[in-house]
Protein backbone atom coordinates (compact mmCIF):
# COMPACT_ATOMS: atom_id res chain seq x y z
CA UNK A 1 0.00 0.00 0.00
CA UNK A 2 1.14 3.63 -0.99
CA UNK A 3 -0.98 5.37 1.63
CA UNK A 4 -2.26 4.04 4.98
CA UNK A 5 -5.65 2.62 3.85
CA UNK A 6 -6.00 -0.26 1.74
CA UNK A 7 -9.11 -0.41 -1.14
CA UNK A 8 -11.71 -1.65 0.96
CA UNK A 9 -11.64 0.91 3.41
CA UNK A 10 -11.04 3.53 0.82
CA UNK A 11 -14.33 2.39 -0.90
CA UNK A 12 -16.24 3.01 2.59
CA UNK A 13 -14.40 6.32 2.73
CA UNK A 14 -15.86 7.87 -0.28
CA UNK A 15 -18.92 6.35 0.20
CA UNK A 16 -19.05 9.60 3.29
CA UNK A 17 -16.92 11.69 0.21
CA UNK A 18 -14.02 11.13 3.41
CA UNK A 19 -11.36 9.92 1.17
CA UNK A 20 -9.09 12.91 0.96
CA UNK A 21 -9.52 14.07 4.77
CA UNK A 22 -9.43 10.65 5.81
CA UNK A 23 -5.94 9.88 3.73
CA UNK A 24 -4.49 12.99 5.67
CA UNK A 25 -5.70 11.52 8.41
CA UNK A 26 -4.13 8.41 8.14
CA UNK A 27 -1.10 9.61 7.43
CA UNK A 28 -1.07 11.26 10.98
CA UNK A 29 -1.98 8.65 13.29
CA UNK A 30 -1.59 5.17 11.99
CA UNK A 31 2.10 4.45 12.44
CA UNK A 32 4.95 2.02 12.49
CA UNK A 33 5.65 2.03 15.64
CA UNK A 34 3.98 2.53 19.23
CA UNK A 35 4.28 5.93 20.73
CA UNK A 36 5.75 5.67 24.57
CA UNK A 37 1.64 6.39 25.24
CA UNK A 38 0.88 3.38 24.18
CA UNK A 39 3.71 1.67 25.33
CA UNK A 40 3.05 2.27 28.93
CA UNK A 41 -0.62 1.29 28.38
CA UNK A 42 -0.02 -2.06 27.49
CA UNK A 43 2.19 -2.67 30.53
CA UNK A 44 -0.35 -1.94 32.69
CA UNK A 45 -3.46 -4.62 31.07
CA UNK A 46 -4.29 -7.86 32.62
CA UNK A 47 -5.76 -9.00 29.39
CA UNK A 48 -5.75 -7.71 25.29
CA UNK A 49 -7.32 -9.13 22.37
CA UNK A 50 -6.00 -10.89 19.37
CA UNK A 51 -7.27 -12.03 16.31
CA UNK A 52 -5.33 -14.76 14.35
CA UNK A 53 -5.82 -16.90 10.96
CA UNK A 54 -5.79 -21.01 11.24
CA UNK A 55 -4.16 -22.92 8.26
CA UNK A 56 -7.95 -23.04 6.45
CA UNK A 57 -7.99 -18.95 5.83
CA UNK A 58 -10.41 -18.86 8.95
CA UNK A 59 -10.24 -15.64 11.31
CA UNK A 60 -10.32 -16.16 14.96
CA UNK A 61 -10.45 -13.69 17.97
CA UNK A 62 -9.90 -14.25 21.63
CA UNK A 63 -8.90 -12.96 24.67
CA UNK A 64 -5.60 -13.64 26.91
CA UNK A 65 -5.18 -12.55 30.29
CA UNK A 66 -1.66 -12.18 32.71
CA UNK A 67 -1.00 -10.06 35.54
CA UNK A 68 -0.03 -6.48 35.18
CA UNK A 69 2.86 -6.26 32.94
CA UNK A 70 2.77 -9.45 31.22
CA UNK A 71 3.20 -7.91 28.21
CA UNK A 72 5.86 -5.02 27.68
CA UNK A 73 7.81 -2.78 24.97
CA UNK A 74 11.57 -3.01 25.13
CA UNK A 75 11.07 -0.54 22.42
CA UNK A 76 8.57 1.21 19.71
CA UNK A 77 9.18 -1.36 17.45
CA UNK A 78 8.38 -4.36 19.68
CA UNK A 79 5.71 -5.67 22.04
CA UNK A 80 7.01 -8.94 24.00
CA UNK A 81 4.52 -10.62 25.66
CA UNK A 82 4.00 -13.76 27.49
CA UNK A 83 1.40 -16.08 25.25
CA UNK A 84 1.39 -19.88 27.16
CA UNK A 85 -0.13 -22.20 24.33
CA UNK A 86 -3.72 -22.86 24.67
CA UNK A 87 -4.59 -25.93 22.60
CA UNK A 88 -8.29 -25.78 23.43
CA UNK A 89 -8.73 -22.04 21.68
CA UNK A 90 -9.26 -22.15 18.42
CA UNK A 91 -7.57 -18.87 18.03
CA UNK A 92 -4.14 -20.86 18.90
CA UNK A 93 -3.39 -22.31 15.38
CA UNK A 94 -2.84 -18.93 14.04
CA UNK A 95 -0.79 -17.28 16.95
CA UNK A 96 2.46 -19.16 15.97
CA UNK A 97 5.91 -18.03 15.22
CA UNK A 98 5.98 -15.58 11.71
CA UNK A 99 1.85 -15.54 11.57
CA UNK A 100 0.21 -12.00 11.12
CA UNK A 101 -1.05 -11.20 14.06
CA UNK A 102 -3.88 -7.89 15.28
CA UNK A 103 -3.81 -7.17 19.07
CA UNK A 104 -6.14 -4.44 21.18
CA UNK A 105 -5.44 -3.13 23.96
CA UNK A 106 -8.48 -2.52 26.00
CA UNK A 107 -9.47 -1.16 29.34
CA UNK A 108 -12.64 -0.92 30.17
CA UNK A 109 -12.91 0.74 33.63
CA UNK A 110 -11.21 3.36 32.21
CA UNK A 111 -12.78 3.32 28.54
CA UNK A 112 -8.97 3.14 26.90
CA UNK A 113 -7.88 1.22 23.72
CA UNK A 114 -5.53 1.34 21.40
CA UNK A 115 -4.82 -1.26 18.59
CA UNK A 116 -1.17 -2.44 17.26
CA UNK A 117 -1.06 -4.80 14.16
CA UNK A 118 2.01 -6.87 12.91
CA UNK A 119 3.89 -10.16 12.90
CA UNK A 120 4.08 -12.71 15.40
CA UNK A 121 8.24 -14.32 16.55
CA UNK A 122 8.57 -16.39 19.06
CA UNK A 123 11.37 -15.84 21.61
CA UNK A 124 11.09 -19.16 23.50
CA UNK A 125 9.81 -20.14 26.71
CA UNK A 126 6.13 -19.20 25.79
CA UNK A 127 7.68 -15.49 25.75
CA UNK A 128 6.78 -14.24 22.12
CA UNK A 129 7.15 -10.28 20.18
CA UNK A 130 4.86 -8.71 17.72
CA UNK A 131 7.68 -6.67 15.85
CA UNK A 132 4.85 -3.73 14.59
CA UNK A 133 3.78 -2.86 11.36
CA UNK A 134 0.65 -0.97 12.40
CA UNK A 135 -0.20 1.27 15.70
CA UNK A 136 -2.60 3.86 16.05
CA UNK A 137 -5.39 4.75 19.17
CA UNK A 138 -8.96 4.81 18.89
CA UNK A 139 -12.16 6.59 20.74
CA UNK A 140 -13.85 5.55 24.19
CA UNK A 141 -17.44 5.39 22.20
CA UNK A 142 -19.79 2.36 22.88
CA UNK A 143 -17.22 1.25 25.29
CA UNK A 144 -19.22 -0.24 28.43
CA UNK A 145 -17.37 0.72 31.89
CA UNK A 146 -16.19 -2.71 33.93
CA UNK A 147 -14.11 -3.56 36.45
CA UNK A 148 -12.49 -6.54 37.10
CA UNK A 149 -10.61 -9.41 38.83
CA UNK A 150 -9.10 -12.55 38.73
CA UNK A 151 -10.93 -15.19 40.24
CA UNK A 152 -7.44 -17.84 39.44
CA UNK A 153 -4.15 -17.42 38.84
CA UNK A 154 -3.51 -16.47 35.18
CA UNK A 155 -2.10 -19.85 33.55
CA UNK A 156 -4.24 -22.08 35.36
CA UNK A 157 -6.29 -24.18 33.53
CA UNK A 158 -10.44 -24.44 33.83
CA UNK A 159 -9.92 -27.91 33.88
CA UNK A 160 -13.47 -27.29 31.03
CA UNK A 161 -13.37 -28.73 27.66
CA UNK A 162 -14.47 -26.41 24.72
CA UNK A 163 -17.52 -27.58 23.49
CA UNK A 164 -17.82 -27.25 19.33
CA UNK A 165 -21.84 -26.39 18.45
CA UNK A 166 -23.29 -27.51 15.08
CA UNK A 167 -25.41 -24.14 15.48
CA UNK A 168 -26.48 -21.86 17.96
CA UNK A 169 -27.50 -23.15 21.00
CA UNK A 170 -29.85 -21.41 23.75
CA UNK A 171 -27.11 -20.87 25.56
CA UNK A 172 -25.32 -18.61 22.49
CA UNK A 173 -27.94 -17.05 21.61
CA UNK A 174 -28.90 -15.71 24.74
CA UNK A 175 -24.84 -14.52 25.88
CA UNK A 176 -25.42 -12.65 22.03
CA UNK A 177 -28.98 -11.39 22.97
CA UNK A 178 -27.65 -9.78 25.91
CA UNK A 179 -23.98 -8.66 24.72
CA UNK A 180 -23.62 -4.92 24.70
CA UNK A 181 -19.81 -6.42 23.77
CA UNK A 182 -18.13 -8.18 21.28
CA UNK A 183 -14.70 -8.25 19.01
CA UNK A 184 -13.99 -9.22 15.36
CA UNK A 185 -10.94 -10.14 13.88
CA UNK A 186 -10.23 -9.82 10.12
CA UNK A 187 -8.12 -10.00 7.66
CA UNK A 188 -6.83 -8.52 4.16
CA UNK A 189 -3.57 -9.74 2.03
CA UNK A 190 -3.47 -6.76 -0.73
CA UNK A 191 0.11 -7.09 -2.09
CA UNK A 192 0.38 -10.09 -1.06
CA UNK A 193 1.15 -9.58 2.48
CA UNK A 194 -1.52 -10.43 5.47
CA UNK A 195 -2.35 -7.96 8.24
CA UNK A 196 -4.71 -8.81 10.62
CA UNK A 197 -6.81 -6.94 12.67
CA UNK A 198 -9.17 -6.77 15.74
CA UNK A 199 -11.22 -4.95 16.98
CA UNK A 200 -14.42 -3.78 19.70
CA UNK A 201 -17.69 -3.45 18.66
CA UNK A 202 -20.17 -2.29 21.73
CA UNK A 203 -24.11 -0.97 21.69
CA UNK A 204 -26.86 -1.41 23.81
CA UNK A 205 -27.54 -5.04 25.14
CA UNK A 206 -28.88 -6.63 22.23
CA UNK A 207 -27.86 -4.82 19.33
CA UNK A 208 -26.31 -7.56 17.44
CA UNK A 209 -29.82 -9.54 15.89
CA UNK A 210 -29.98 -12.72 15.27
CA UNK A 211 -32.11 -13.73 11.99
CA UNK A 212 -34.10 -16.45 11.21
CA UNK A 213 -31.36 -18.00 9.12
CA UNK A 214 -29.05 -18.12 12.27
CA UNK A 215 -26.93 -15.16 10.63
CA UNK A 216 -25.92 -11.98 13.10
CA UNK A 217 -26.68 -8.52 11.76
CA UNK A 218 -24.52 -5.94 13.34
CA UNK A 219 -24.98 -2.02 12.62
CA UNK A 220 -22.25 0.07 11.88
CA UNK A 221 -22.29 3.25 14.53
CA UNK A 222 -20.82 6.47 13.53
CA UNK A 223 -17.02 5.79 14.48
CA UNK A 224 -13.34 7.33 13.26
CA UNK A 225 -14.41 6.36 9.51
CA UNK A 226 -11.29 4.15 9.65
CA UNK A 227 -13.29 1.26 8.67
CA UNK A 228 -10.55 -1.04 9.04
CA UNK A 229 -13.26 -3.99 10.01
CA UNK A 230 -15.19 -3.20 7.12
CA UNK A 231 -12.77 -2.55 4.68
CA UNK A 232 -11.32 -6.21 5.48
CA UNK A 233 -14.74 -7.52 4.92
CA UNK A 234 -14.95 -6.08 1.44
CA UNK A 235 -11.52 -7.38 0.23
CA UNK A 236 -11.70 -10.72 2.15
CA UNK A 237 -15.40 -11.68 3.11
CA UNK A 238 -14.50 -13.85 6.39
CA UNK A 239 -14.55 -12.94 10.26
CA UNK A 240 -13.76 -14.35 13.70
CA UNK A 241 -16.50 -13.10 16.34
CA UNK A 242 -15.65 -13.85 20.39
CA UNK A 243 -18.59 -12.78 22.68
CA UNK A 244 -17.20 -13.01 25.92
CA UNK A 245 -19.66 -13.58 29.20
CA UNK A 246 -17.55 -11.03 31.64
CA UNK A 247 -19.57 -12.66 34.70
CA UNK A 248 -18.64 -16.16 34.08
CA UNK A 249 -15.34 -16.18 32.16
CA UNK A 250 -16.89 -17.85 29.24
CA UNK A 251 -15.83 -17.20 25.72
CA UNK A 252 -18.13 -17.70 22.38
CA UNK A 253 -15.96 -17.92 19.42
CA UNK A 254 -17.33 -18.02 16.10
CA UNK A 255 -15.65 -17.72 12.69
CA UNK A 256 -17.38 -17.90 9.44
CA UNK A 257 -18.76 -15.65 6.14
CA UNK A 258 -19.16 -11.59 6.32
CA UNK A 259 -20.68 -9.50 4.06
CA UNK A 260 -21.29 -5.45 4.42
CA UNK A 261 -24.42 -3.99 3.60
CA UNK A 262 -24.17 -0.16 2.14
CA UNK A 263 -27.70 1.90 1.56
CA UNK A 264 -26.70 5.57 1.65
CA UNK A 265 -24.85 7.11 4.54
CA UNK A 266 -26.31 3.87 6.82
CA UNK A 267 -23.79 0.86 6.88
CA UNK A 268 -24.68 -2.70 8.67
CA UNK A 269 -23.12 -5.92 8.31
CA UNK A 270 -23.60 -9.76 8.49
CA UNK A 271 -21.78 -12.82 9.71
CA UNK A 272 -22.65 -16.30 9.15
CA UNK A 273 -20.99 -19.11 11.62
CA UNK A 274 -19.49 -21.79 9.92
CA UNK A 275 -17.41 -22.60 13.22
CA UNK A 276 -19.27 -22.27 16.41
CA UNK A 277 -16.84 -22.89 19.86
CA UNK A 278 -18.36 -22.23 23.16
CA UNK A 279 -15.59 -22.22 26.08
CA UNK A 280 -16.54 -22.33 29.65
CA UNK A 281 -14.85 -20.72 32.23
CA UNK A 282 -11.91 -20.21 29.88
CA UNK A 283 -10.68 -16.90 31.01
CA UNK A 284 -9.37 -16.25 35.02
CA UNK A 285 -11.12 -12.54 34.94
CA UNK A 286 -14.47 -11.64 35.86
CA UNK A 287 -15.59 -8.22 35.41
CA UNK A 288 -18.56 -6.21 37.32
CA UNK A 289 -20.80 -3.52 35.37
CA UNK A 290 -19.59 0.28 36.97
CA UNK A 291 -22.70 2.34 37.19
CA UNK A 292 -22.99 5.20 34.99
Amino acid sequence: MNGPWHAGEIALQATLGAVERMDDIGRKVIRDHMPDQHRDFFAQLPFAVFGSVDAEGRPWATLRAGEEGFMHAPDPQRLQLRLPAQHDDPAQAGLRDGAAVGMLGIELHTRRRNRLNGRLRALGDELFEIAVVESFGNCPKYIHQRDYRFERTPGEPSGLPPRRLPHLDALARDLIGRSGTFFVATYSSEGGEMRVDVSHRGGAPGFVQISSTGSLLVPDYEGNRFFATLGNILLNARAGLVFPDFESGGLLQMSGSARVVVDGLERHWEFQPQQIVWREDALPLRWALLAK
